[in-house]
């Protein structure tokens, strides 16, 4: 089955559906036992710059009796066309229909894409609802940074992989294999992968509620499924994607990629993904290396990402950039995460490029005391000096991203921003070449599960409101360009992120008003989710915008991430107090209970103790 050419023609961007690409895998369809449909829930364009799913679809596909295929969600035009001539949703490689897969995985990165996982199984003609999947259905999982907080999508998904993918997915496929063998029922195999670690099973577990809307309890109520459920991590980086599907169209990140490090110890206390990433595991030099000369040699890619949660922080950083640049002529390097300081500047003057547009650093918050509190303690000396050397080395413009509405955060704080960014321009005024141009991206800040700010209320529209006019007339008189993110938006996102499995029926009734693409600007809808929210009784201040006792039971903590609640609380209390916590890698163990798994973590805190 194929999309017919008269639907192609009516939509934008028709590659997006066609499939077809340089290194895509096709495998006998009959011949071959375990069909596997990985979906990414957002366009094609986002999904194929996602570093993941070429992991687990090279993984998978190296599995002699597993086909893996790509989905992605068909934009509205797509979606159009497809439910007025009644064609399901199909696969990228062999367009086999969704419903015809034996699993369907999802990779949940935003909480903004969990309507399009509700359309893309109704696309796909399979029940949005797991307890309306019956074993004639495809089994639904779903994987990513979202899954340390399952709950909100617990209606939907079979079973949840929690943490990293590389090794649990072979031992479901294996466990997948038996069952299937057996010709068991759906119920069999939940409770089979319930044993595995790692894997969730919510229809295995019954929630109970406070009279105050708070969790009470969460109990498991079969044998196989477990109190806590350990996050999955690899203690050794597997050998990177040198072979990924090139794309036909432009994607978002239209450039090769190699993960040169994963995990971070800097201690962001807002950032989750610099606790949901630990331990720091690096990959070699020469691995890096072969691994670019072959990505070259394998998509005909002159452009090559070393990526990383903090790309300066990698051993050698320098030494590794010079060998590329030896060893691959007219090869450009992105190096993306960079630290704010004079070694990042003189890093991107290595780079083989003769074109000096842009740099782009996050100093979160403009004043040091904030800084302080949120672990990102740059100095604003350090911060100009890195500024006025950029622009003295040729650099036209600089982007720096700060995040409005972090915990103690004043309106002198915004005043701040707005001294640093007059500050930085004065810097580059004096420089040869004209005025630079300084560019200001604004966040909201968003209280993220497994984070010290856990328990931190997010900010009300009206005073984030307030600080954005503050920022709009002074940065205006300061000559800068400001973009910011509409507040509704992350109010959704942070209420999606800190919910319980009751915001199921939220999600349910907003998809069904109509609302997928929520994170665009032409789709967002927020009058939905109003609605949907008054249906249903609940409230989204109640989960974004309420600050948690410390002793409240929260709707993840069954999921450990590694780092334990009482790190967490401590880092919570130091944040109050203004007081820093130093990168563990450079000095001390900080006991933040990695210790626990990783032997480097465990001889630190033995030498500490000692």
């Amino acid at each position: 089955m194929t999309y017919p050419s008269n639907i192609l023609h009516q939509v934008t961007k028709p590659a997006r559906y066609t499939g077809g690409e340089w290194n895509s895998i096709i495998k006998d369809w009959d011949k071959t036992n375990i069909k596997f449909a990985l979906c990414y829930p957002d366009l094609y364009e986002i999904g194929m710059s996602n570093m993941a799913l070429p992991i687990l679809y090279d993984l998978l596909n190296s599995q002699s009796d597993v086909l893996a295929e790509r989905v992605y969600a068909p934009w509205t035009d797509m979606e159009a066309a497809m439910r007025t001539a009644g064609i399901p949703l199909l696969s990228l490689e062999s367009k086999h229909q969704l419903k015809d897969f034996d699993i369907i995985g999802f990779s949940l990165d935003y909480e903004l894409t969990y309507t399009n996982v509700l359309n893309i199984l109704d696309l796909g003609q399979i029940p949005v609802l797991a307890s309306e999947r019956n074993d004639s259905h495809p089994i639904v999982i779903a994987g990513g940074s979202c899954c340390l907080n399952p709950e909100p999508m617990s209606d939907f998904i079979d079973f949840f992989v929690i943490g990293e993918g590389e090794e649990v997915l072979l031992e479901l496929v294996e466990s997948f294999r038996d069952w299937k063998g057996r010709a068991a029922s759906k119920k069999e195999l939940l409770r089979q992968v319930a044993a595995i670690p790692g894997i969730y099973v919510p229809s295995l577990y019954q929630v109970e509620y406070q009279a105050d809307g708070s969790v009470k309890s969460i109990t498991p109520t079969a044998a196989e499924a477990k109190p806590i459920i350990q996050r999955r991590l690899v203690t050794k980086l597997p050998p990177p994607v040198t072979r990924p599907v090139v794309p036909y169209i432009e994607v978002v990140h239209d450039r090769g990629a190699v993960e040169i490090q994963r995990g971070c110890t800097r201690g962001c206390r807002f950032c989750q993904a610099g606790i949901i990433y630990r331990p720091v595991r690096q990959r070699p030099q020469q691995e890096v290396l072969q691994a670019v000369g072959e990505l070259i040699a394998n998509c005909g890619y002159n452009v090559v990402s070393l990526v990383s949660l903090s790309t300066s922080d990698y051993p050698h950083i320098e030494e590794l950039v010079a060998s590329l640049v030896r060893n691959y002529d007219n090869l450009a390097l992105s190096l993306p995460s960079l630290r704010i300081d004079s070694f990042s500047v003189r890093l991107m003057e290595s780079l083989p490029s003769r074109r000096k547009t842009g740099l782009t650093f996050a100093p979160e918050a403009g004043s040091e005391r904030l800084r302080r509190i949120i672990n990102k303690s740059t100095p604003e000396d350090e911060i100009l000096e890195t500024a006025a050397a950029a622009f003295a080395r040729g650099w036209t413009s600089l982007k720096l991203y700060f995040m409005l509405g972090l915990p103690t955060e004043t309106m002198d704080d915004i005043e701040g921003i707005v001294q640093l960014v007059a500050k930085i321009r004065s810097s580059g005024r004096r420089t040869k070449g004209g005025m630079p141009q300084v560019r200001v991206s604004l966040s909201t800040f968003i209280p993220k599960p497994h984070t010290p700010f856990q328990w931190v209320a997010q900010e009300s529209e009206q005073q984030l409101s307030a600080k954005h006019e503050l920022l709009k007339l002074g940065l205006r008189r300061k000559g800068s360009r400001l973009s910011w993110q509409d507040p509704e938006v992350s109010l959704l996102e942070a209420t999606l992120s800190r919910g319980d499995r009751r915001l199921g029926e939220v999600i349910y009734r907003a998809w069904k008003l109509g609302s997928t693409f929520d994170a665009w600007n032409e789709r967002s809808n927020y009058q939905n989710w109003l609605r949907a929210f008054e249906q249903t009784g609940l409230e989204p201040s109640f989960y974004a915008q309420r600050e948690r006792p410390l002793d409240e039971l929260l709707p993840w903590a069954h999921i450990d991430s590694g780092v334990t609640p009482a790190f967490l609380k401590r880092e919570y209390q130091r944040a109050i107090e203004g007081k820093e916590t130093p990168d563990c890698r450079y000095q001390s163990c900080n006991a933040c209970g990695l210790e626990r798994w990783q032997p480097d973590c465990q001889q630190k805190l033995q030498n500490l103790s000692a």
